[in-house]
């Protein structure tokens, strides 16, 4: 006898855990199925977490050897103790993904570990790591399976040295000559562990520019910051070969992107971070008839597929492929499947680069603003104003708030600065409930804090800043 559910989630990353628990906490009887031996998808396994424990640590070390003496600590020449700093990466691992099933247990749902097909609505199939299989019944399935690094044609992964973001994040030394090519958020983040800890980081770019999508102003920023901090960039370019020597080691062949003669960049490892793509290989979505379109799944307003009873969030889905979104489309459908109503605002949904400094955004840029024609009024706050930055010693960057320059409804921000992460949180509360610039200006920040930038930005709106 198969299995019964109201629910059956495939994937336990964010998305897929987070709507598990939300779905019993409704009082859906659950299982879940996961192809890894721990819970937490790529983010808590091989993506967000570890890398996360990596920017810190190493922004540490690079603090201690050029922060520490500034401030009156004297501490000495720091030394690198890599082994140690992985045990810190997998301790934090460990305590996430332990804690994600002890999440599953606690709110009882079943857990199924195997790779999910689904061979008609209604049913996954489990096939365990020895080739057993397991049938579920389910009166909703989930489709909740994240991404993978998207490949670069032509060009050969081995974890070794030739490196996705997974590779990357378990590196036994520090590469003297680290090339990553693509100049996203991952590319930067990790580029910044390693070049932190000593390696000489070239960044190549099919664009013009880093960080594609972000606001432009930002990024020209933001490049000039890392370029301090000893990036290369090789913009407007593209990889056409890597090849991999015996006793290690690469060289890869770089090319304009709009044509032009060939050169040549020795590396010791290539890290490939040109994007990421949909898992779906595997599901048999084409046997039940669920209808994908450049490899992601389609859905409607409700997260609802084509095929009646199965639904599908996160980076499968169209939209950012972000944890925090997924999380939140896993708590709405949870919530529609239990019938009551779910919304997700896709307006709303804070991006953000853990560098340092870090980058944050929500909402339209000014590229975006103009290419709609919506007038808009700018308020702009520099950090080297900030009195607790001063303090700090990280007055690089500014914050800028876009309003509508009509009703003041703000429409975007975009902040480049120490602890630009956590400041987004209330421009994101802001606009959920569709505030104002002065709605932002007119509310009491505590002195001396970095989120008094945010502030002063919404009153540049209306040029009211009193510290600048």
């Amino acid at each position: 006898m198969a299995a019964a559910y109201d629910l059956v989630v495939i994937g336990t990353g964010p998305g897929g855990y987070v709507c598990a628990i939300r779905a019993a906490q409704l009082g859906l009887k659950v299982a879940v199925v996961e192809k890894r031996a721990t819970h937490g998808g790529t983010c808590l396994n091989v993506g967000c977490i570890p890398s996360k424990a990596l920017l810190h640590a190493s922004e540490m070390f690079d603090e201690a050897g050029h922060t520490f003496e500034k401030l009156g600590v004297v501490v000495g020449k720091p030394k690198l103790d890599l082994k140690a700093m992985m045990a810190h990466k997998q301790e934090t691992v460990d305590a996430n993904v332990n804690g994600v099933a002890f999440l599953l247990k606690k709110n009882k749902i079943d857990p199924f570990h195997g790779t999910a097909s689904i061979p008609a609505p209604g049913k996954v199939v489990v096939t365990a790591a020895d080739g057993k299989t397991q049938e579920l019944e389910a009166k909703n399935i989930v489709i909740a399976t994240g991404s993978e690094s998207a490949p670069l044609p032509g060009v050969e992964i081995d974890e070794k040295t030739v490196v996705t973001s997974t590779g990357a994040l378990e590196l036994t030394g520090v590469p003297k000559e680290l090339v990553v090519v693509g100049a996203g958020v991952i590319g930067l983040e990790i580029g910044s562990v390693w070049g932190r800890l000593g390696a000489k980081v070239t960044v190549v770019e099919y664009l013009d520019r880093i960080l594609p999508g972000m606001d432009g102003e930002v990024a020209k920023q933001f490049q000039r910051i890392l370029e301090k901090q000893g990036f290369t960039f090789q913009l407007g370019s593209k990889v056409t070969k890597v090849e991999t020597g015996k006793k290690g080691g690469a060289t890869v062949t770089v090319e304009p992107a709009a044509g032009g003669e060939a050169r040549t960049l020795n590396a010791d490892i290539v890290l490939v971070a040109i994007g990421r793509r949909p898992n779906t290989d595997g599901l048999g979505l084409d046997k039940a008839g669920v209808a994908t379109e450049r490899g992601r799944v389609v859905i409607d307003d409700h997260f609802r597929t084509n095929v009646a009873g199965i639904y599908a969030i996160g980076d499968v889905v169209r939209g950012p492929m972000l944890a925090h979104k997924a999380e939140d489309e896993g708590m709405a459908v949870a919530e529609l499947i239990a019938g009551k109503a779910g919304h997700v605002n896709y307006d709303a949904i804070p991006g953000i680069v853990y560098t340092a400094p870090e980058v944050a955004a929500i909402g339209k840029t000014e590229e975006e603003l103009k290419a709609a024609g919506v007038a808009y009024k700018v308020g702009k706050f520099p950090f080297t104003a900030n009195g607790r930055a001063r303090a700090m010693r990280h007055t690089d960057g500014f914050v800028k708030v876009l309003a509508d320059a009509a009703s003041d409804r703000v429409l975007g921000c975009h902040i480049i600065g120490p602890h630009a992460g956590d400041l987004i949180a209330e421009v994101t509360v802001l606009m959920e409930f569709g505030g104002s610039s002065e709605d932002l200006a007119r509310t009491c920040h505590a002195h001396p804090t970095l989120a008094e930038a945010v502030k002063e930005a919404a009153m540049a709106v209306e040029k009211r800043q009193i510290h600048m």
